[in-house]
């Protein structure tokens, strides 16, 4: 990956000679476990000598050597370790006739994930429900540790974070619920602790989110102009407030510097901000995004942070018990690139976690801001046993539409799933049917009939020659809390789907 020659020289410049680590390496921290290789890197004198030794308690376990480049930068790829610790970590330089040393203390290995998107993966343990209980149990996650980005936003891609709000931590009560919209994310926070109750060996959570942010301000130019987006073409709507909106300004301050950092994957709570913004490139500058993270963090970690590593989302839940126009479920739609669920061929090892079931339109902070955080990061972190860890026998999405049997005659439509149905209440609006051209379509409510293990049928007296179109939950708010019509056994959520008979050869008419 190219990196302006003037940006280097004017971080080298601020380092200056003196010994130290890039700004996320500090006492506490988790460094990713085997079988890939932890990435350490900092400033020192221009060709400097630099050795770096790993110890745990008095022994040396590793040991690399390494000259400083000619831009003071110094970069070390350890060898793979286990999972555990605590080990220190001693960097000497040796540069003419001195030798200094600076010390990680308190470190440990194990799987490092980036957590990122806008307000809701911002808000704190503090916000949520049972807000008390999940402070007061902080520490007795001790090796889950946190770190949080502060907000910064550049022109140009910088090399390292230009400030921090909460430095490697263990967890305690205060750095969990450090104010409103502060640190540490409870969306990211709950998604490690319960896999760190499943793996049982240390997680490390790299929070740099920013509310009200789209994510065209997370995304590269790069990424941007495979979707057609570039300086020329900027409109941000004045009814969008909150985080900035300018193209790739997040991205170059609060992204890209933590490229040469080794993760195992990647959490996003992101897209409210496009659901007034870009709304309908979203199927291509969500992927975009994430193909472009994939392929410049594996680059920039000398290949050690996985070409496809694992990224997952929450899948928009909701904002106003009024509707205002579609663009919620078109978002959703989009997240999964239009196909209604990952993994896909568009979004391969990725992972959702399905939303549209915990509304809160008692929020103090806003309907847009549901409180139950426990709930989304159970669900992404089944996605991620599945997708990120290949536990078998783990199911992390809802129940999906695997055919469309049309009986004209009987004016009924039978919906036959991938997974077993728990029926939850024979909702009559959460199904919808298009009886004319899909360009033109005019959306009429059906009733659910009847549903059995795969199957439901619908009653369809809406359409009175035929049926062009299918849709589920294509509202804002298409249910109460925990009430959609449709789960698995597992109490997932069906995420919404729209299907046209023209172009879907699961469409059966009889």
């Amino acid at each position: 990956m190219a990196i302006c020659l003037l940006c280097m020289l004017s971080w080298a410049f601020m380092a200056g000679a003196e010994l130290r680590f890039a700004s996320y390496f500090a006492d506490h921290m988790v460094l990713q476990k085997g079988p890939a290789c932890a990435v350490l890197w900092g400033y020192g004198e221009s060709s400097a000598n630099v050795t770096v030794m790993v110890y745990q308690s008095d022994n040396i376990v590793m040991k690399k050597m390494v000259q400083a480049e000619v831009f003071r930068i110094w970069k070390v790829v350890l060898t793979a370790m286990p999972q555990g610790g605590p080990y220190s970590i001693v960097v000497r330089q040796f540069y003419e006739d001195e030798v200094s040393s600076i010390m990680l203390r308190d470190v440990y290995f194990g799987d490092v994930w980036l957590c990122s998107g806008q307000s809701n993966m911002e808000m704190t343990v503090s916000q949520i429900f049972n807000a008390s209980k999940e402070l007061a149990q902080a520490s007795h996650f001790p090796y889950v540790r946190v770190f949080t980005a502060s907000l910064a936003q550049s022109e140009e891609e910088l090399l390292d974070l230009p400030d921090i709000d909460l430095q490697w931590s263990v967890p305690t009560a205060e750095n969990l619920g450090h104010g409103d919209f502060g640190y540490f994310s409870a969306v990211c926070w709950l998604f490690g602790r319960y896999l760190y109750e499943t793996l049982q060996y240390p997680i490390g959570l790299v929070e740099s989110s920013w509310g009200g942010t789209p994510v065209e301000a997370w995304s590269s130019r790069r990424a941007l102009r495979k979707c057609g987006l570039s300086e020329d073409h900027r409109s941000f709507p004045v009814s969008l407030d909150s985080g900035p909106k300018e193209y790739s300004v997040l991205w170059n301050a609060m992204i890209h510097p933590l490229l040469n950092m080794t993760f195992q994957g990647v959490v996003w709570y992101q897209g409210e901000a496009n659901t007034a913004m870009n709304t309908d490139l979203y199927n291509c500058t969500f992927p975009a995004l994430i193909e472009d993270w994939r392929e410049t963090f594996h680059e920039g970690s000398v290949g050690q942070t996985e070409r496809s590593f694992p990224f997952g989302f929450v899948q928009l839940s909701t904002d106003r018990l009024v509707e205002i126009d579609d663009s919620f479920p078109r978002i959703r739609w989009h997240q999964t690139a239009d196909y209604g669920y990952v993994p896909n061929t568009k979004m391969p090892n990725t992972f959702m976690a399905v939303a549209l079931d915990l509304c809160d339109g008692s929020s103090p902070y806003g309907s847009i801001h549901p409180r139950d955080k426990q709930s989304v990061a159970y669900r992404l972190h089944l996605g991620a046993l599945a997708v990120a860890y290949g536990k078998e026998n783990v199911t992390f999405q809802g129940p999906y539409p695997e055919q469309v049997l049309v009986d004209a005659a009987l004016k009924i439509l039978n919906v036959t799933y991938n997974q077993n149905i728990h029926l939850h209440h024979m909702d009559s609006k959460v199904f919808e049917v298009c009886c004319s051209d899909p360009a033109l379509c005019e959306w009429n409510t059906i009733a659910i009939r009847t549903a059995s293990f795969r199957t439901v049928s619908l009653q369809n007296i809406a359409c009175p020659e035929t049926v062009t179109g299918l849709r589920y939950a294509w509202t804002e708010w298409p249910c109460d809390y925990k009430q959609c019509p449709l789960y698995n056994l597992q109490s997932l959520p069906a995420p919404p789907f729209i299907s046209f008979s023209h172009n879907n050869p699961s469409w059966v008419v009889s």
